[in-house]
């Protein structure tokens, strides 16, 4: 199986142009509530989510964004969402973080995932449906004890669950080496659960990885790990962000996913491709401002 270059550089730019414009509009009042953008990070989403058969679920977190739309999710429900209007991808009634589409699912409890998604690849085992689950989690879940217990009991059942690590380096506001001891890699390892490491922004590295691990996880029937050490290009939220501009600065000219990923593409195919999005994204954002709210009942 080939990567479709084009595809991938569709659904990144469409992670991007979305997360810009969620960003752009903060502050105007459009959308309620809090967000985490997925920006620098679109080629984890984008080379992961490629390789999902019918039937399989995904398991996110606060920064679901870029996971949502390149399992498939459009950005005009995921505006509405985030507006709390009714034709959001729950009525309006999970915002940012928590959302259900399919067999997507994602929380903002930090960890609380992870036991969630566990469980479910046990339930598909037991039920012989030969899907998997892909659970992403960041390096700040790390020091939540419910993963660890998780990974435990997913290793003694064998879960088929590939857990994908996007070590983005801050956990909030707090770098890695302050809050992680040890390499996280080995926090797998201890649990006799297979891990691929990677520290990369290009997008069929990511592809070519995840499409082993994905396999390994179907013909083994047990978990494994995808490690990928990562940039986020925005704040935490909306606007938590400790680290100097220059540091920002140097991350986008050298680890840019969009960029690595342009020169593999004809000039004409990557010009159509973002003036289709650019369209999709405009249209998505104005039918979601002109949604309607839910209606109150007495």
């Amino acid at each position: 199986m080939e990567a479709d270059n084009d595809q991938l550089y569709r659904v990144m730019y469409l992670i991007r142009r979305f997360e810009e414009t969620v960003l752009d509009n903060f502050p105007k009042g459009v959308f309620s509530g809090t967000t985490h953008t997925y920006l620098g990070q679109e080629a984890n989403a984008a080379g992961v989510l490629d390789h999902l058969l019918e039937g399989d679920i995904v398991v996110s977190n606060h920064r679901c964004h870029g996971h949502f739309l390149a399992y498939g999710g459009g950005a005009h429900p995921l505006f509405a969402e985030l507006m709390g209007k009714t034709s959001g991808v729950c009525g309006g009634r999970g915002g940012s973080q928590h959302l259900h589409w399919r067999n997507f699912f994602s929380n903002g409890v930090l960890g609380g995932t992870i036991p969630l998604a566990t469980g479910m690849a046990v339930a598909e085992k037991q039920k012989g449906s030969h899907s998997i689950v892909i659970a992403f989690l960041g390096d700040g879940t790390l020091g939540e004890g419910v993963v660890y217990e998780s990974l435990n009991i997913a290793s003694l059942w064998k879960a088929p669950i590939l857990y994908v690590i996007e070590n983005n380096r801050i956990a909030q506001t707090t770098p890695s080496e302050m809050a992680l001891a040890g390499r996280i890699a080995t926090r797998f390892n201890a649990f006799d659960i297979p891990v691929v490491e990677l520290d990369t922004s290009d997008v069929l590295e990511v592809w070519r990885a995840a499409g082993a691990q994905v396999e390994a996880v179907r013909s083994a029937i047990r978990p494994h790990a995808l490690l990928l050490h990562t940039f986020r290009f925005g704040p935490h939220s909306k606007g938590d962000d400790t680290r100097p501009a220059e540091e920002i600065i140097e991350m986008r000219r050298m680890r840019d996913p969009l960029a690595i990923h342009t020169a593999r593409l004809e000039q004409s195919a990557r010009c159509s491709i973002e003036q289709d999005i650019d369209h999709e994204i405009a249209s998505a954002l104005q039918q979601a401002l002109t949604d309607p709210f839910p209606a109150l009942t007495p």
